[in-house]
């Protein structure tokens, strides 16, 4: 009966070599958005946390799904810090990002009927109607509504690659974001264990492969009438 083979010092040498070549290679995306924003970010809540937003000319509000027509929990909570960034005077319009990609399914117009229930008016929303994700809602803003300095806002989790993608298309970009475990602590870690993946895909995106977004185009002049408004909050 032979013995079992057992593998040569060097074969495990390299075969420890590999998985820790793999192990930074799956890690390196994280690491690209964490450390691209870190200085660019806050968390909502606690005191004091709007007095470090700096002033900017809009809140990019990304898109985080609906029951039915209205906006998911995660969604509603990103617009109300958005509505309480417009009313201290941190920003001059709200640029509303989601996916119409169907007849049915509307996120930019169900988000834009959330906050006029909070009383804030049409005149200083924007519909992006084709924010299908991240990085396509961080283009567009730059390119389609001719943005230059955003708030982005969304869940902490979220936050690195959200404000790194923005940065990287050209905004300059501060971070606004939900601490969600306070409320959905399970779905919380879910969504936080997908940012492994989604971050190496938006690195793919916006590093390698320079990925123009769905609709890249034509360009809008809806932020940059509000913009040139005298008198605007946060002017």
């Amino acid at each position: 009966m032979l013995g079992k083979v057992r593998p040569t010092r060097k074969t495990l040498r390299r075969a420890y070599q590999v998985l820790v070549a793999l192990s930074v290679l799956a890690l390196a995306p994280m690491t690209w958005a964490w450390l691209g924003s870190s200085e660019h970010r806050v968390v909502a809540g606690g005191g004091g946390w709007l007095g470090r937003v700096p002033a900017t000319q809009a809140a990019l509000v990304l898109g985080a799904g609906l029951y039915g027509t209205q906006p998911t929990a995660m969604l509603a909570r990103r617009l109300d810090i958005a509505a309480e960034l417009y009313r201290a005077g941190k920003v001059r319009a709200l640029l509303l990002s989601g996916d119409n990609s169907r007849k049915d399914y509307d996120e930019p117009t169900a988000m834009r009927d959330y906050l006029r229930g909070k009383g804030v008016p049409d005149a200083v929303m924007v519909l992006d109607y084709a924010g299908f994700d991240t990085w396509d809602s961080c283009v567009r803003a730059r390119k389609v509504f001719g943005a230059e300095r955003v708030t982005v806002v969304t869940q902490e989790f979220h936050l690195p690659r959200a404000v790194t993608l923005c940065r990287t298309a050209g905004l300059a970009a501060f971070g606004v974001g939900d601490d969600s475990t306070r409320q959905f602590a399970s779905t919380t870690y879910v969504y936080a264990a997908r940012e492994l993946f989604a971050t190496a895909k938006a690195f793919a995106d916006a590093m390698v492969l320079h990925s123009d977004p769905v609709y890249p185009g034509p360009r809008e002049v809806s932020l940059t009438n509000i913009l040139a408004q005298p008198g605007a909050p946060g002017a």
